[in-house]
This record gives C-alpha cells, structure tokens and sequence, in this order.
C-alpha cells in the first residue's frame, strides 16, 4: 500500500448511552473490515456484511445521504450526518453515521476510510455496565467542566455529564447563600436553595417546567430532598411508588411533579466540600430503565465527592470577584456633575479584562458661584494596588475641591499626601486640575507631571495648552506646582486624558497626540458631545496591551448675560438697605418672588459682615446674583481672612450674623481669590432640579464598548 498523508480525526466518542460500531471501506465503498458488536447495533453479523456495499447498511431514502458520507473519504475529508439504518429483521433505527478517511490507501490506490455507525441503547442495556458509567463520570469529564470557574457554568457542565451517563434527569442545587457570595447558612437543614441546572435527554419538557432553573426554594420536612439536607449523606429511593410520589408533590405543593415522579428511580447526591454542605445533585432514571443500585449510589458519591470540589472552588472564586469587583467599582466616581452651561462626557477603559479598574480616575465636580472642576489622573502602575492608591487620592481630591482650594493649592496637598504614603510603600502619580468660571470665561489650569491639556475652539482650531511643568506628584524635591489661567470662547471643547490614550507599545506619544488633534473638525460646536466622546476611543479597544484609559471631555459655554448680575457696595451705611433693592428687582425680574425676603437677609447680613471686617482691606466690596440650577449670592472684598461661623455669647451684640447666614441657606462657604476672598451662599430654586449629575454605568467602562 502506497501511504499519503490526509486530514486525521478523532473516533467518535461511545458513551453509556450509545454503542458504536466500526466498519472499514475500500474505494469501492465495499466493507472489508467489521467490529465483532455488529449483531448489536444493525442485527446483522460480522460475515454477513463483509464484502457487501456500504449502501446496503441503509433503506433507500438515505443511500444518497450515505454516499455524501463516503465521497468525503475520497475528498480526505470527514463528514458526519444522522441516516436511517437497517437493524436486521427489527426494521430501521436513527444512527449517527462518521466517514472518516484513513492515511493508507487500498490496493488499487484509491482512497479507504472508516465508517463509525452509533445507535442508541435501547432502554433496558442502558447503564448495565458499571465500568463504563465509571469511566464514563470520572475520565476526563471533571477536568472538562472543572476548568471554569463560573458558579452556573460548572453547575450546567455536572448535568451534561450526569445525563446521560448516569441517569435520565438530573438537577444541581446549591444554597443560595453560596449563589449570593454569603457566608453558608450556620443550620444547612433550612438553608434556602436555588436550582442552577436542569437536564433531562427523555424528551419530557414537563421536567424543566416543573423544577425551572434558577427557583428559588426550601425544601418541605418529610421529603426526601429535605432528608439529603439535613444528614449531608446521599438518600437511595430505588423506585417512588404513585402513593410516594403523591405525597411528596402534596407537601411539595406542587401537582405536576407526582406524575414526573411516578415509578421513577432515585438518588440525592450531597455536594460537600470542606466538612461544609454546598447543596445536592438530584438524579432520576424514569421507568423502563434500570433502577439504582447500591453500587450506582457509590459510583455516584464518588462524582459528586470530586463535583463538590469545583462547585466550591466556583462559589469561592465568584465571591471573591464579586468582592473585588464592588471595591474596585466603589473607587470610581458615582455621579458628574457640572453647572447648566457646562456639559460633560467621559470615558473610562481599563486596561485588563480581569481588574476592571486601574490608576486612573476622572471628576467633574461643580462647584459654587457656576464654576466646576474637571479633574483627571494616573497612577502609576497596574491593577489592584494602583486602584486602592487612586480611590485615596481621588477622595481627598474631592474634599479639596469641596473646599474651593485653587488648583495650584490642592495639587500641592495632595502632593504632600503622596509624600506620606510613599513613606510606606513608593507611590506617584500625575494629575491635572482645572476649574472653570462660567460666568468670566476663565479656566484655570494645573499640572503636576501629566500630558497637556486639548482646547478646542468652536471652528475646530485647537492647541495643547502650555502648563507650567512640575513633577508628578510623591517625587521628593520636586518643583513648586504653579496654574495658568486661560479665556475660553464661548463653546470651546476642553479635553483632558491619561497616557494610555495617546501611548502604546506600537505608537509613539506625538503620533498620539497627533491623532487626537485631528479627531475635531470645523463641525466641533454643533457635533454631539456622544459622538465625539466614542470618536476619542475608537481603535483602543482592539490593542490587547493597552494602558488604563481615562478621559474627560468637557463643552464649555458661559453663564447666560441675563442669569447673572453684580453691584459695587458704596462704602456708606446706606448701601445695606441699597443692596436690599437691587435684590428685590432682580429676583423679581427673574421670577423669583419667592425668594426675594430670604436673599434680602441673606445680602444684608454677607455685606455688614464684609464691611465689619474687611474695612481696612484695598478694594470695593461687590454683591453678586447668579441664577443657574440655583440662586447663589455672593460678596466680594479685598481682605483675604475667611470668616468662620461661631455661636456668640446672650450678652454680645454681634457675631450672629453667619449663623444666620447658615440657616437660612441651603449651603453657604468662603473661598480666596487673587484679590481677597469671596463668601457665597446658596438657596434651592423650588421646581428646579439642582443636580444634574450625569449617569455613570454601574459597570465601569460598560457604556464604552457599545459601538
């Protein structure tokens, strides 16, 4: 024989539930080769089909379907197809038929191959063989369904196994606790149960419609599910009677299941896994098939033994992720906020699909007076450490933004943070810090260590800002951080991002900055912030070794001319009662009728305070109206001593005047500026809608991978 290679193939695999027959065919389609297990599977013997045409296997409805088969072996292919089979005097059965070509070939030269023809077991030969159903459990099947690490995924891959190999219906349940990534019920016995897989290969769908997957349940005293609870040893029912099986559906409540039960045979296999009941595998062989047997309830233990192992290394793996995933997912911001004329976008794509959250973090955070701060960070380094490290960062950035430190300012704390934390174990980080004056047009701006910031103009012109450079922050001896303030036009786009953004493995940094520049056109004022928030990521997501992506994309407008207003307070006693009336008429101009006695008290009692304290200061004082989501009301002077609120004594006759203050607003606080200070206070317009935060997904980065 003349050998050539061709396509090699696996036998297909007999089980308990079928047998297989092998024949082998020249390239005349003749069998010249035949299993001695002929008799059984197509009722002939192995010398009657010897030298006959593979064709006379099949009734005449399937020769053609059988010859598809073998001209495969002739194409060095292997083709599989279910025909109907000549069984002997018994008539047809229902085969699954595999052509497969053999590396040899014939004595003509032509092609041979193998015909494997598999029929089921009629019902009284199926499990007789405890050997093969051993093999058939134990083999490879654990190491198959073993290797995921998904709680349903593992409980799905015990009932493929179980059915049919084992019995003809089987189900997993575990205790719910274990589904919910709880500690196990102290008392097993009333431990509520969910069922994560049901199978049954009868053909009876009444099955998974009376015990459905994923019930939740207990178990009723009397019955033998609660009986495999309580004892933790597997419960043998060789054959459930229709007064056994009555009884079980009545405590059960549920009447569908006396007749699925009905004669059939039965055993509970407890999952146990470190002296601890994780729940059972039920199995059932309905009538006609053999009934369970002592050594079928050993052979079962002995699966479930090496099950509950899996079972219990998938509930601890998905209760450890689900704790490290509600950590991870805790560090990220809840919500972003902005003032009315500011819109805000983001974007946040972890750089591993296992730690869904990195060093990077982003915040817009709005703030008084129609002004937010658009924050946005790394940390360097990967993976949980560097998430831990960022939610402590990100937390005191936020307190520091809440206290209205400039930019400069808290980058400076949080730098000194760094310093103390890098004392136990070596952390930096860069961070740019930003905050934007609606009603000025202003953005001030600082950096400690991270890439420049992207304006764009409503045209679509753009530049990288030129921020004075200081290193990242926890690098000891570094520069002082210092902030540069910009005007913004009207509907500028600001975009500021992390490294992995720009930079990877295959692309240098400018050809990134490059590419970032050139997602915004002439289109940039009226393009949908969605649009181009999906535009910035679009190509990262198929870079497998890609850094934690973290962007913020902020639309920039100001507040409004006719939301905002001021006045300069005339250093003279008159100008209280003055300011009372340029109050009245703009908050009756704004329709806010309301509010008008409240923000009076609140005005006079802010500007007699400046005047008090501020008196020797350079400067005139303003008084200052803003109606955005909210009506704010602030005063300005050149002293730069904050006040502070404190509870004056009975005989005192001043130092009430901000206790009022904080309670007639809703908010009130101080704040420096270049020229002095600025006390504000803030009261809630009745029908307006104060935060607008935008949404972020609960899961991070979810919303970024729709295309």
């Amino acid at each position: 024989m003349k050998s050539v290679m061709a396509p090699r193939g696996d036998a297909p695999t007999d089980d308990s539930a079928s047998r297989t027959l092998v024949l082998g065919v020249d390239g005349e389609r003749r069998i010249v080769q035949c299993g001695p297990n002929a008799e059984q599977v197509v009722g002939r013997r192995p010398a009657e089909l010897i030298g006959r045409p593979a064709a006379d296997l099949v009734d005449g409805d399937a020769k053609d379907d059988l010859e598809a088969l073998l001209e495969g072996i002739g194409a060095r292919q292997e083709r599989t197809a279910v025909l109907s089979v000549r069984r002997g005097e018994a008539g047809t059965t229902d085969a699954v038929v595999t052509a497969q070509p053999m590396v040899a070939e014939d004595a003509g030269g032509a092609p041979s191959g193998l015909l494997f023809v598999r029929v089921a077991l009629p019902p009284s030969e199926r499990y007789q063989d405890p050997a093969r159903m051993r093999r058939a459990l134990m083999d490879d099947q654990l190491t198959r369904f073993g290797a995921s690490l998904d709680l349903d995924q593992s409980a799905r891959g015990l009932v493929d196994v179980v059915v049919p190999h084992y019995c003809t219906y089987a189900e997993v349940l575990v205790l719910e606790s274990l589904v919910a990534a709880d500690e196990v019920h102290a008392e097993s016995g009333a431990a509520v149960l969910r069922r994560l897989a049901v199978t049954s290969d009868d053909g009876n769908e009444l099955w998974t419609a009376t015990f459905p997957e994923g019930e939740v349940l207990v178990f009723p005293d009397g019955t033998p599910y609660r009986e495999v609870l309580e004892t933790a040893r597997p419960v043998h029912l060789p054959v459930l009677d229709a007064d056994a099986a009555r009884e079980i559906a009545g405590r059960w409540r549920r009447a569908p299941a006396e007749e699925l039960l009905t004669g059939v045979s039965m055993v509970l296999l407890p999952l146990v896994a470190r002296d601890t009941l994780l729940g059972f595998i039920a199995c059932s062989r309905i009538p006609g098939f053999r009934r369970f047997d002592a050594y079928d309830v050993e052979i079962g233990m002995e699966f479930a033994n090496r099950a509950a192992i899996v079972v219990d290394n998938a509930r601890r793996f998905s209760r450890e992720r689900a704790t490290a995933l509600a950590l991870q997912r805790s560090l990220l911001p809840t919500g972003l906020s902005a003032p009315s004329p500011v819109e805000v976008r983001h974007r946040y794509l972890p750089g591993s699909k296992l730690v869904e959250v990195g060093g990077d973090w982003y915040e817009s955070i709005a703030l008084p007076g129609a002004r937010v701060a658009l924050i946005v960070g790394d940390v360097a380094g990967h993976g949980v450490k560097a998430a831990v490290t960022m939610g402590r960062l990100r937390t005191a950035l936020h307190t520091l933004a809440n206290l209205e430190l400039p930019p400069a300012d808290a980058l400076h704390v949080m730098h000194e943070l760094m310093i103390e934390l890098g004392e136990q174990e070596p952390h930096f980080a860069t961070c740019l810090y930003a905050v934007y004056d609606a009603t000025s047009g202003t953005l001030e701006i600082a950096s400690a260590g991270h890439l420049p910031p992207l304006l764009v103009a409503p045209d679509g012109t753009n530049e990288y800002l030129a921020i004075p450079p200081a290193p990242p922050l926890g690098v000891a001896g570094g520069a002082t951080i210092e902030s540069r303030e910009f005007a913004v036009e009207d509907g500028s786009v600001f975009v500021i991002y992390t490294d992995g953004l720009v930079e990877n493995r295959g692309r240098d940094i400018d050809d990134g900055l490059a590419r970032l520049r050139g997602i915004f056109g002439a289109d940039t004022a009226t393009r949908p912030m969605e649009e181009m928030a999906k535009a910035i990521l679009a190509g990262v997501y198929a870079d497998q070794h890609r850094d934690d992506i973290a962007v913020l994309i902020s639309r920039l407008r100001r507040l409004p001319e006719d939301r905002f207003a001021s006045w300069v307070v005339p250093s003279e006693p008159a100008a209280v009662r003055r300011a009372r009336g340029f109050v009245r008429t703009q908050l009756d101009a704004w329709g806010l009728s309301d509010l008008v006695y409240s923000t009076e008290l609140l005005a006079t009692e802010l500007i007699t305070n400046a005047m008090r304290y501020a008196k020797d200061a350079k400067g005139p004082i303003e008084l200052r109206l803003l109606y955005e989501r909210s009506l704010v009301c602030e005063v300005l002077d050149g002293s730069a001593a904050l006040p502070r609120l404190r509870h004056a004594d009975d005989d005192e006759e001043g130092g009430r005047g901000l206790l009022v203050v904080s309670q007639l607003a809703d908010r009130w606080g101080t704040r420096r500026t270049a020229a002095g200070k600025v006390v504000w206070c803030e009261q809630v317009v009745p029908g307006q809608d104060e935060k607008a935060d935008e949404p972020v997904p609960s899961w991070p980065g979810e919303n970024h991978h729709r295309e």
